[in-house]
């Protein structure tokens, strides 16, 4: 019956959007009624600090290892700092486990970041719903989130894909529309509260409004973070000159799972998919540590064991907008080929303020000698999406070069989010909704075809037929 119901939902997205086919793309043009793309007040209920002294806040948790089959749980205590304490069980308010982790905290200018506990869960069993509780007394909270299910090439998943959110109406549109979707976890392309466009104490009580705006799903299934330049913080003119401080405070990442030498980059293994987040704003050329490690990483990956390969990044590689147009290029030059030999299905990029997918395209032929300057087709080739689209105060991304590159096939300056839900090993089905004033519109959509098992099955299929052949002749 699900497979009869696949079926049913494949024809339609074949027939409107097959992601292979590099016909003229489409540059929409619809041009939405704008909410104020304006913080929401600080008085504003989405904001609202929980009840009871010293309770915890900002909750929010993220994959663990590299496996998934642990969680790392962080909230922030101001009035104290309480325990750094996690309890939790498979019903709910019976806690039969519990964990210790540990707790640090900040100063950015003259604000203190109050306290931060992260507690990592681990040994936990796959496909499970736990319940967990966090504080002491009457101020305790409690939570709940379910475990991916346990590695396997055709485990079906539907991930969230999320950048440069902010907390604008519009970030709350695309957070509530969101969490309609049905999606188990977010890959976050980067750019989480826009707290630098703050000033002095105003930039760390930005953070705390965003942790406090976010919870309401992040306290429930794990953000999978990379980080975008509106993390990088460098504000020398109030003797702040370390990048990242906040974003690596709050935001802790499994890196050390993945032999990572930094929380800057790293790569977890859900379901049936491997992702590897890269960063954007760390040394990336050759023989850096990033370099290093991401060479080692992809020949770690198992195809037969997690058929999808997705990559985050935050600057996109491929952008035909006027904003941060070739911005990418540096890092394009040197992974691109890379992408392609490794049979990446799919890299998600935020940054710029609006929504562009490509088609698989390559320009792995073109030097400073070659001439050759423009991508071409490129059936080995990822497709490159860029979803910056979250709803931050700077606005929307309008401007799109013209006329249309081909390599881009589907653009937009709109807000919204995207889903990408992996139905087996050769097929997932991907989804943008646009969010019309209030309202969630699925826009683009297509089905992507896994690289990996994709390319196997019409090699199989020439190899046979050339046996075939082989044995009608010798006989």
């Amino acid at each position: 019956m699900k497979s009869l119901l696949f079926q049913f939902i494949l024809v339609p997205f074949v027939i409107l959007n097959f992601v292979n086919n590099v016909n003229a793309g489409i540059t929409s043009r619809f041009i939405r009624e704008e909410w104020p793309s304006v913080d929401i007040p600080l008085d504003h209920e989405v904001f609202a600090v929980p009840k009871g002294y010293n309770a915890p806040q900002q909750v929010h948790i993220t994959q663990g290892n590299y496996d998934g089959n642990a969680v790392i749980i962080s909230w922030i205590t101001f009035d104290e700092p309480g325990s750094s304490k996690v309890q939790y069980g498979k019903s709910d308010k019976n806690y039969e486990f519990s964990a210790e982790g540990k707790m640090t905290n900040y100063t950015f200018y003259k604000y203190n970041s109050g306290y931060i506990h992260h507690v990592l869960v681990d040994g936990l069993e796959y496909d499970t719903k736990y319940y967990y509780k966090t504080g002491d007394g009457d101020s305790a909270r409690e939570f709940w989130f379910q475990t991916p299910p346990m590695i396997g090439p055709d485990v079906p998943y539907k991930f969230g894909i999320i950048g440069d959110l902010g907390q604008t109406y519009n970030s709350l549109s695309t957070l509530e529309h969101y969490m309609e979707s049905g999606a188990q976890s977010v890959l976050f392309v980067g750019d989480l509260s826009y707290a630098d466009r703050y000033k002095y104490n105003d930039v760390g009580i930005r953070w705390d409004s965003w942790g406090r705006f976010v919870e309401k799903s992040t306290a429930y299934q794990p953000w999978i973070w990379s980080a975008g330049n509106h993390e990088i913080e460098y504000m020398p003119y109030m003797n702040e000159v370390t990048p990242f401080k906040s974003y690596l405070h709050r935001y802790p990442t499994p890196y050390l799972a993945s032999k990572s030498s930094s929380p800057m980059w790293y790569a977890i293994r859900r379901a049936s998919a491997h992702i590897i987040m890269l960063s954007s704003y760390s040394p990336f050329v050759k023989y850096t540590p990033q370099w290093k490690w991401l060479e080692e990483e992809l020949n770690r990956v198992d195809r037969k064991k997690t058929p999808w390969l997705i990559v985050l990044v935050h600057v996109p590689i491929y952008n035909s907008n006027e904003a941060h147009f070739m911005e990418g290029e540096s890092m394009r030059a040197v992974f691109e080929e890379w992408f392609i030999h490794h049979k990446v299905d799919v890299i998600f990029a935020g940054h710029v303020h609006a929504y562009e997918r490509s088609y698989r395209i390559s320009n792995i032929r073109y030097n400073v000698s070659s001439g050759e300057r423009f991508p071409v087709p490129d059936e080995s080739a990822p497709v490159y999406i860029t979803v910056g689209d979250g709803g931050n105060q700077e606005g929307l991304a309008g401007k799109f070069r013209d006329p249309q590159p081909d390599y881009s096939a589907f653009r937009e300056a709109s807000y919204g989010h995207s889903t990408l839900e992996i139905m087996n090993r050769t097929h997932a089905v991907y989804h943008w909704n646009r969010n019309d004033d209030g309202k969630k519109v699925a826009i683009d959509s297509f089905v992507l075809n896994n690289q990996y098992w994709s390319s196997n099955v019409r090699e199989r299929k020439l190899k046979r037929h050339y046996l075939n052949g082989m044995r009608m002749i010798a006989s």
